[in-house]
This record gives C-alpha cells, sequence and structure tokens, in this order.
C-alpha cells in the first residue's frame, strides 16, 4: 500500500528525498543532485509530499508555495524508475491538485507519454514548452565576439555585482516564470553551490562599469562533462546591438577552453527568435519539458 505524507521543508525532508532524486536522475539524466549539501532550487523551500511503501520512499512531489514570477505555484513530480508504471506518480498529481491553488503548473520533464495520459485524464492541459538544445562544440565555429562601442567584458564579482546581475536580469526577463524572479539572495546561494565559479559568469559593462548584459555559464560534472548557456540577459535598453550574440559567443568559447566537447541550453519553445539564432549558431533540439495546468487555468 502506498502512504502520501506532506512534510515541511527541512533538513529530514532533504535526507528523505535525495536517495530517490538520485536514483531518478541515474536513469533519467537528471535533475542535478549533489551527493550533499543544499537540492537544486526548484527542490527548495516549499512542500514535500512523500510516497512510500513498507517504509521506503518511492515516489515524490516538490510543491512551491510561493510561486513562480507571476505568483503561480509550481510543482515538480518523480517516482522511483522501479517503481513507475504503479499509480504512484497519479496518487502524487491527485495529491497535488487537491492541495494547492487552481492555477497551480506541473513539470514534465523529457515529454513522457505517461505524464501526458496522467494530465489528459485531469483536464490538464499544456501551457509551456521548454526546449533543450545542444551543440558539438569540437566541430562549431565560433567567431570573435564584436562588442558595441564603449563596451568591455568582464568576469563577475562575488559580494560586488549580485545587485547588479539582479536588476538586468528583472528588466530582461519581466516576462519569464522562473528567471523573473531571481533576487540578490539566490545568487548569493547559488555562488555555494559546488558548480559556482565566478570565471565563467561575464559582464557585459559600459564604460562606468553599468552592467549592461551578463553570459552565466555552467558546467555539469559527469563521466563526460556537459558545458551549458546557463542564463544570457541583455537589458532591453541594450538590446539590438549584437550585445547578446558576442555574450554567448565569449561563453561558448570559455566552454571549449575548459576542454568540453558539448554544451546546451534550455529556451522556450515559443521564443521563435532566440530559437532562430541558436539554430543559426548551429544548436539543435534534443530534448522538451512541458509544463501543465488545468484548462480553466490557461491550460486549453
Amino acid at each position: 500500500m502506498t502512504n502520501l505524507t506532506w512534510q515541511a521543508d527541512g533538513p529530514e525532508a532533504v535526507t528523505a528525498i535525495r536517495p530517490l532524486l538520485l536514483a531518478v536522475a541515474d536513469v533519467d539524466g537528471r535533475p542535478e543532485v549533489p551527493a550533499d549539501g543544499p537540492l537544486a532550487r526548484e527542490f527548495r523551500g516549499g512542500e514535500h509530499l512523500l510516497a512510500t511503501v513498507d517504509g521506503a520512499v518511492v515516489g515524490y512531489a516538490h510543491l512551491d508555495t510561493e510561486g513562480d514570477a507571476f505568483g503561480r505555484q509550481v510543482a515538480e513530480v518523480l517516482v522511483r524508475p522501479d517503481a513507475r508504471r504503479r499509480g504512484i506518480g497519479s496518487a502524487l498529481v491527485d495529491a497535488v491538485l487537491e492541495r494547492a491553488p487552481a492555477d497551480v503548473r506541473l513539470w514534465a520533464h523529457g515529454d513522457h507519454p505517461g505524464a501526458a495520459r496522467i494530465a489528459e485524464a485531469r483536464g490538464l492541459g499544456r501551457v509551456r514548452e521548454l526546449l533543450t538544445m545542444r551543440l558539438d562544440l569540437a566541430d562549431a565555429a565560433l567567431p570573435e565576439p564584436v562588442w558595441p562601442d564603449g563596451v568591455r567584458v568582464r568576469e563577475f564579482v562575488p559580494g560586488a555585482d549580485e545587485d547588479a546581475l539582479v536588476a538586468v536580469n528583472k528588466r530582461a526577463f519581466d516576462w519569464h516564470p522562473e528567471q523573473g524572479a531571481l533576487t540578490a539572495a539566490d545568487v548569493v546561494a547559488t555562488e555555494a553551490e559546488p558548480w559556482f565559479d565566478p570565471a565563467g559568469l561575464f559582464l557585459a559593462v559600459d564604460g562606468a562599469d553599468r552592467v549592461l548584459g551578463f553570459h552565466w555559464t555552467k558546467v555539469h560534472t559527469g563521466d563526460e562533462p556537459v558545458g551549458e548557456v546557463y542564463v544570457v540577459g541583455v537589458d532591453p535598453q541594450a538590446q539590438g546591438g549584437g550585445l547578446g550574440k558576442a555574450l554567448t559567443l565569449v561563453g561558448l568559447t570559455h566552454l571549449r577552453a575548459l576542454g568540453l566537447r558539448t554544451v546546451m541550453l534550455y529556451v522556450e519553445a515559443d521564443n521563435a527568435p532566440a530559437v532562430a539564432v541558436y539554430g543559426r549558431m548551429g544548436f539543435t533540439r534534443s530534448d522538451a519539458d512541458i509544463q501543465y495546468a488545468r484548462a480553466e487555468a490557461g491550460g486549453a
């Protein structure tokens, strides 16, 4: 018999769910889970729902009660690979829908048919598609970045640049459900994560050292490390002069200099201009994540 238990955020919840997250990552290739320390942002805070069978955690849902940049609660639902196709995912989704507000959104990573069936049976529609795109760095043509007049690039300085980075990010991503909600505290917390490297966070600044844009790169460790175009953001007042492309190129060149052969990124499927720009750079679609919501909340 499957038991479902809600828990508040805290060390006990993290200890209980980390083995399940690691088991899922071992089979699915995600989520990214450190062996110790804080979990990724999507599993911090909020409430945790554990599905257990004979005391073992076989399923998990995280409900972000603070919500995205528009105040909508967001859920992540995962089932241990050896416990799938037993109705555990359905039970977790039902419990989330019962507990959360009507406009809650649920992620299905990988656009799995099983997730689509669960969603359809509950009147949930696709409201967002997040593409994963990849580039073979070994064969990629990376021209020298061309910077607008009066603009130079430098590395991020921890303890000094957080507020400026967040201010540009807020203006660049005021439309984005997650990125638009970034705070200085979030940046400081990320600086404590093992993957953070200030040498891989590039700031484009003017003559007065005012931040105009940034490219935050990331390296996923493993048997074959993979680079990521984590975030590229340009102040709207500085757009249109090729700054975004120059920042992207300087980050890609940095990742290749680290010896990485592959780089990936996430981009909204309906952001046609960005998808086109990355396509011209040689990126190709490799996967997609789907967000579902009730039809009456915009899911149809």
